[in-house]
């Protein structure tokens, strides 16, 4: 699936990082990044791959469209979330019968 510039505007505020630094990232200037976002420009195949790749590793996760619902974008857990939440579920003890 590639990503269409509404898509990567999306994702790139989900992982909330600034253009400049995912137009770095992803080795595209930061004007043709935001040519791209509002539709304005394409910065071809290579350059949205690696974008696409820059916001997947930030916590992006990019919705193909089915038949029902158009593309879309989410943001997944990442590996420091999915630990916190781990080292969470143990603080309570042992499951135990309650009185009340």
């Amino acid at each position: 699936m590639q990503i269409s510039g509404k898509l990567a505007r999306a994702a790139r505020a989900l992982v909330e990082w600034p253009r400049d630094h995912v137009a770095r990232l992803a080795g595209i200037d930061t004007p043709m990044l935001a040519d791209f976002e509002a539709g304005r420009a394409d910065p071809g195949d290579d350059a949205k791959a690696r974008l696409r790749l820059v916001l997947e590793q930030g916590g992006a996760v990019f919705l193909p469209e089915d038949g029902e619902q158009g593309a879309g974008v989410r943001l997944k857990f990442t590996a420091r979330d999915v630990r916190a939440i781990n080292r969470m579920e143990g603080e309570g003890g042992p499951v135990g019968t309650d009185d009340v």
